[in-house]
């Protein structure tokens, strides 16, 4: 779903997971299983840690941890520097873990789209859901 507001477009994946919440927050927050998911990172778990996120593309994205509730939410800026302005992006991405009777329900929502940006937001919700099929496999493989 692609949510329109009169500023920004926001993007919401949700998807439920077979596994506890303690599980998908381990593969949200430490460095090694964020790579195998999403990207190569020097991420740490600390409201006001800067890191970046490096993509197989050859992209950097430059970011800083806004909260963290741990086995509740975790939110960070994700933003694309660009030579030109036009092709950036500062947005906020933000993960909500709610346990369900069979496991865990996650929201991933980006926010922070401008409305020149329909192609990025539309290639946003089709990334995160690939991203969010290989969290899967790799929440299948660890303990």
């Amino acid at each position: 779903m692609t949510a329109t507001t009169e500023e920004t477009r926001i993007v919401v994946v949700e998807r439920e997971f077979p596994h506890p919440p303690e599980k998908l927050w381990r593969a949200l927050t430490q460095p090694h299983l964020i790579a195998e998911w999403l990207m190569r990172n020097d991420f740490a778990p600390a409201a006001g840690h800067r890191f970046n996120l490096s993509g197989d593309w050859g992209g950097v994205l430059d970011c800083e941890v806004l909260e963290v509730r741990p086995v509740e939410a975790l939110s960070y800026s994700w933003n694309l520097i660009h030579a030109d302005p036009a092709l950036g992006l500062r947005s906020t991405v933000t993960f909500s873990l709610v346990p369900t009777p069979g496991g865990t329900r996650l929201r991933m929502e980006q926010s922070g789209f401008r409305p020149d940006q329909k192609r990025a937001s539309g290639g946003a919700k089709f990334g995160w859901g690939q991203f969010l099929d290989k969290l899967d496999g790799l929440l299948a493989r660890i303990d």
